[in-house]
């Protein structure tokens, strides 16, 4: 026990001194900026291979949740630099490498926990080999005592003790990115991640989630399907057996047909729970959706989801519908009427326009399509300091009831990074205008769009 607190205390340390290493390296840049006048390319090389190297180094020693870790960075390689491509690769194949199978025995005494001493009786058979690694926990295949083909998914004996440990090193950091963040509540949002994080621990928790959305789908659904739950436990799960191909395979060497048709349906699957379920699905990872036989889109883990039993806020999209139409004075004056920018502050529109107008702009090109190239030059161009404003980053801020926030900005992050990954033909605007509240142009009382 003490051999384990040891590493897990080295592996906090290790991950306080990587953001707050960057973010160091980043203000001197930024000051250094200022004061020599250096011409771009010399300082923003140097700042971007001396970050990589360290997170590089660091990823790869992870070890206790890191293949969850590895789950949420592999949806932002496309977003990595092509000179740090194959060093991120690499990092995620440690962090994504399937970790040996707990020894049979365990398995066995985990079953007994959590589902009684006779829990044979309620399998016709149980394969004692499993078939995956999940994040915090294997899957094996078995047969139900009525005869389904069932997945039961069991939680590692020490996964609790681990992930906890890091989501608290999360925490201890929290505060560091109000230093590049001015105006934001950084530790709220970090602790509305970690409690929907932390309901993956409780698989009862999960099979409640799947519950709701397998019946708000139904058998039947032309487009999604999420297996039945047949019973659960803290430590354990048994849905309904599906097969499919999983999107990473897709990504690997699907078809185009196939990588349009996963796009298509990942993105509307993503955008539509709220409104359809009242939950959004916040773990937009390939190996957590399959293409299924018949078509539709196959959903296997539903740990992190999020209540909004209110649907998606309708001022995301009436920010993104006018910062699209190029009319950026309204689209402040959503955020702030929103409480995204302090009362009384003087919010600089002219350079907000400068920093998002050339992207807004590929979105109206009728050939536009989410493309790693796209993702790469958007991000670099966002991270570049010299479109960092002081002044806005001042009037911006975070109200209190916006928790939502960081989960949307995950599941967005997602959809963009997996739509990439598989270089898919995603029809995004039109999905968009059908399943983001004020996205649609408003209408007049006779049923006319409203000019934008």
């Amino acid at each position: 026990m003490a051999g384990a607190r040891r590493k897990g205390i080295a592996r906090t340390v290790k991950l306080v001194r990587l953001p707050m290493s960057i973010m160091l390296s980043r203000a001197t840049a930024l000051s250094t900026r200022v004061i020599t006048g250096l011409e771009r390319g010399e300082i923003d090389e140097k700042l971007m291979q001396e970050a990589a190297d360290q997170v590089f180094q660091v990823l790869g020693e992870l070890k206790g949740a890191a293949m969850k870790i590895g789950q949420a960075l592999s949806v932002m390689e496309v977003a990595v630099p092509p000179q740090f491509i194959g060093q991120y690769k690499d990092a995620l194949v440690k962090l994504q490498a399937e970790a040996p199978p707990m020894p049979v025995k365990d398995t066995y005494r985990m079953l007994a926990m959590q589902l009684g001493t006779r829990w044979r009786a309620r399998f016709e058979s149980f394969d004692d080999d499993p078939i995956a690694a999940a994040s915090i926990g294997q899957v094996h295949r078995a047969v139900w005592g009525d005869g389904r083909a069932v997945a039961v998914k069991v939680q590692y004996p020490e996964a609790e003790e681990s992930l906890r440990a890091d989501l608290k090193m999360l925490q201890m950091f929290s505060a560091a990115f109000n230093l590049v963040l001015p105006g934001t509540d950084v530790k709220a949002l970090v602790d509305e991640f970690i409690a929907r994080t932390d309901d993956e621990l409780d698989y009862r928790i999960e099979a409640d989630y799947q519950r709701k959305f397998a019946r708000a789908l139904g058998p039947d659904d032309p487009k999604f399907f999420a297996p039945k739950v047949v019973a659960s436990a803290p430590k354990i799960m048994v849905s309904e057996w599906m097969e499919g191909t999983p999107l990473s395979r897709i990504i690997a060497s699907g078809t185009q047909e196939q990588r349009d048709a996963a796009g298509t349906l990942l993105a509307e699957f993503l955008l539509s729970s709220p409104q359809r379920v009242g939950y959004l699905h916040c773990d937009p990872h390939p190996g957590n959706f399959q293409l299924l036989p018949d078509g539709r889109l196959g959903v296997i883990d539903f740990g992190a989801c999020l209540p909004m039993p209110h649907g998606i806020p309708p001022y995301l999209g009436e920010v993104f519908r006018l910062a699209l139409a190029q009319d950026f004075e309204g689209a402040v004056d959503v955020m702030r009427r929103n409480g995204f920018v302090k009362d009384g502050a003087d919010y600089d529109v002219e350079h907000l326009r400068g920093v998002i107008q050339p992207h807004m702009e590929k979105f109206n090109d009728p050939d536009f399509r989410v493309s790693r190239k796209a993702v790469q030059e958007t991000v670099l161009a966002l991270l570049d300091v010299r479109n960092f404003s002081f002044q806005n980053a001042m009037a911006a801020t975070a109200p209190e009831d916006a928790v939502e926030l960081p989960m949307l900005a995950r599941v967005a992050g997602g959809i963009i990074g997996i739509c990439a990954q598989l270089d898919s033909d995603t029809p995004i605007l039109e999905i968009m205008e059908r399943w983001l509240p004020g996205f649609a142009a408003p209408e007049h009382t006779d049923g006319e769009p409203v000019p934008v």
